[in-house]
Parts: C-alpha cells; sequence; structure tokens
C-alpha cells in the first residue's frame, strides 16, 4: 500500500509504461523498427518472466527466511517515516545494482548473461528487460527489495520502485526527453545538476553504442542504473550530450532467443559463440609488434589480448577489466603498434617485448 491506497505503486509503474510506449507510437517508432521477432520475445518475454515470475519469487522467498531464521527483525523499520524508507531502500539497491552492472562487463562468465541486453541495435523501453533469465535471479538489488521489504520498508520500496521505473524506462526510450536540455545553453547549469544526480538517456545511449570510435559511446562505461553518481564516484562516468547513432555488439552472433534467455541451460550452436558450450576467448597477443599504414581517422588499440583483429580491437574485451584504447592518426602515416599489450606507450610498441 502507498499513501494509503491499495497497489497504487503497481498502477503508477503500469501507467509509466504505458505512457513511454504511447509516445514512442506516436512518434512512429513502431513503424520504423527493425526488430525481429527474436527481439520482441527477448523484451516482451523477459518482462513478464521478472515481473510475474523472477521478481516475486526472491521477495517471497527472502521474506519467508526471514521470518524461518530471523523473525525478530521483522518489520524492524516499519516505524520510520516514509522520507527515512526510501533512501533506506533506494541507494543500497541502486549502488548493488551498479557493481552487478559492472561486473557483468568486466567479468566473463557474468558477462555471459548479459549480451542480450546489449545486442538491441535500438533503443525502446522494454530493451530494459533484455536479459537472461539467470542475470535477474542473480542480482542483488532484487534480493535487496525483498530483504527491505521483510523489514518493514515496503512503503519505501513502493515509491522506490516506483521512481526507478520512470528514470529507467525513460533512460531506455526512444523518447529521449532529455534532448530539449541540450538546446538552450542558458539551461546548462540546471542540466548540469540533473544529469550529474539521475540517469538521463543520453548518458545511458552512450553505454550502448557499438564502439568508441564515434567519440560518444562508451560501452564499458556508465553502468549506473538510477543515479548517476556512482559512475562519477568510481570513475566510469562519460558525459557528452550527444546520441549514438550505431548502436549494439561490435561482434553480434545473432543468438537465438532461446540462448540468449536460458544460457547456460540452454547453449549456442555456434561454437564461435560466447554461449557456446566450452566456449573459451583466446589470447591472442604476439611477441612482435605489427607495422601498419594507417590513413587519417580514429582506432581502437586492443587492450585485453583476445582481439581476433590484432593490434585493433574487435570487441573481444568485453567480459575483461579492460576496454580498448581510442586513438587519434592526423594524417596517413606508417606504425608499429604493439600486439604483446606490455608496452608502456600503447598503442604503439616500445619494445616490451624484447624483454619478457
Amino acid at each position: 500500500m502507498l499513501f494509503g491506497v491499495e497497489n497504487l505503486d503497481l498502477y503508477l509503474v503500469l501507467g509509466i509504461l504505458v505512457f513511454f510506449g504511447l509516445l514512442e507510437v506516436i512518434a512512429g517508432h513502431l513503424h520504423t523498427t527493425k526488430r525481429t521477432r527474436s527481439d520482441w520475445i527477448q523484451e516482451m518475454g523477459g518482462f513478464f518472466a521478472l515481473s510475474v515470475l523472477i521478481k516475486p519469487m526472491i521477495v517471497l522467498s527472502v521474506m519467508g527466511l526471514g521470518q524461518l531464521l530471523v523473525p525478530q527483525y521483522a518489520n524492524l523499520v516499519g516505524g520510520w517515516s516514509l522520507l527515512l524508507m526510501l533512501p533506506f531502500y533506494l541507494f543500497p539497491d541502486d549502488i548493488l545494482q551498479y557493481w552487478y552492472h559492472r561486473s557483468a562487463h568486466e567479468y566473463e562468465w557474468l558477462w555471459k548473461l548479459h549480451p542480450p541486453h546489449h545486442q538491441a541495435e535500438e533503443m525502446g523501453f522494454f530493451v530494459s528487460y533484455r536479459n537472461a533469465a539467470l542475470y535477474y535471479v542473480l542480482m542483488p538489488n532484487i534480493w535487496w527489495v525483498g530483504i527491505a521489504t521483510f523489514l518493514g520498508a515496503a512503503p519505501g520500496v513502493a515509491l522506490g520502485l516506483v521512481l526507478k521505473q520512470l528514470v529507467i524506462i525513460g533512460s531506455h526510450s526512444t523518447t529521449k526527453w532529455d534532448r530539449i536540455l541540450y538546446r538552450f545553453p542558458w539551461l546548462s547549469p540546471v542540466t548540469s545538476v540533473i544529469e550529474r544526480i539521475i540517469i538521463t538517456p543520453a548518458f545511458h545511449y552512450a553505454h550502448h553504442g557499438k564502439s568508441m570510435k564515434d567519440g560518444v559511446s562508451d560501452p564499458n562505461g556508465n553502468y549506473g542504473n538510477m543515479f548517476s553518481i556512482w559512475d562519477q564516484l568510481f570513475g566510469t562516468a562519460k558525459f557528452t550530450r550527444q546520441f549514438p547513432t550505431d548502436l549494439g555488439l561490435v561482434n553480434d552472433p545473432k543468438e537465438k532467443w532461446t540462448a540468449a534467455y536460458f544460457y547456460p541451460i540452454v547453449t549456442s550452436e555456434n561454437p564461435e559463440s560466447e554461449l557456446a558450450r566450452g566456449y573459451q576467448k583466446q589470447d591472442t597477443r604476439r611477441m612482435e609488434p605489427s607495422d601498419v599504414h594507417l590513413e587519417a581517422g580514429t582506432y581502437l588499440w586492443c587492450q585485453c589480448g583476445h582481439s581476433q583483429n590484432q593490434p585493433f580491437c574487435d570487441g573481444s574485451h568485453h567480459g575483461t577489466k579492460f576496454k580498448p584504447m581510442v586513438f587519434e592518426v592526423a594524417k596517413a602515416r606508417k606504425m608499429r603498434l604493439c600486439n604483446c599489450k606490455l608496452s608502456k606507450t600503447g598503442p604503439f610498441c616500445d619494445n616490451s617485448h624484447e624483454q619478457s
């Protein structure tokens, strides 16, 4: 119950979905979408599975275990005001999701549950529900929903979920509500405050950009869910107030929705896919540099040592703690680029390979 109204939080969440859905329909998104049947299954199916099965199962399980193991803590904070319950729920929830999301990009076993989210080549509010089922089962902040509810903070949880839904759906939607803020210079101070507190579409779109070469995208940054403060605090924030035009994964194997959603129970039939049974990233480092002739432009130098296109990045760094180095070539020239990944002057070779 929220503000004395039964199921008000549920009505508000559904209202947010309907609101952004209507905005996308009015804007003609459904007529221009290139989504496949597999995309719709992942997004719509993921939403219903999370909302109807996974999240209720986790919350009820946590509350049941709480009553069984530590009944003395039931309703511990039930006497608090809503103003205290809200941050009690929201801040732990959001920092848990920040680190979980970041870990999904930095650890290979967890990354394999997250590619469906980044396979989307266009945004839309249902993109936020594209992940493997196990990704949500392991999500710590969903378990925190159950813990906070058991402790008596249900009103704060209900309001927090509504506010989270508003920010998350808004940051994935094609409506890009923040664009108007960037059109008027006199709004810049207000915009700076807003984007440094909550996740805006421009901030999150950068996370879905395909490549850092565009100067806007940072698929291995901007991990925040509701608040951008964690990215700023831990050095993963990138503010550009621009939107990447190319979204998705560089090497997208176009998995069937069954493997994408049910991995590791269902695996890919493509042996080159990360979701194939027994797949392991190859070490492609070499103890000799590459002498290349590069035209003027922007390039990404591989730092993870797994690219099949050495010395350049091919997206293989997902699931590692590395991301590519961006470097500019002002005019056509020959270069010696490092392949051993030991160079102190990367992307250029400094002969570190001779000392290894």
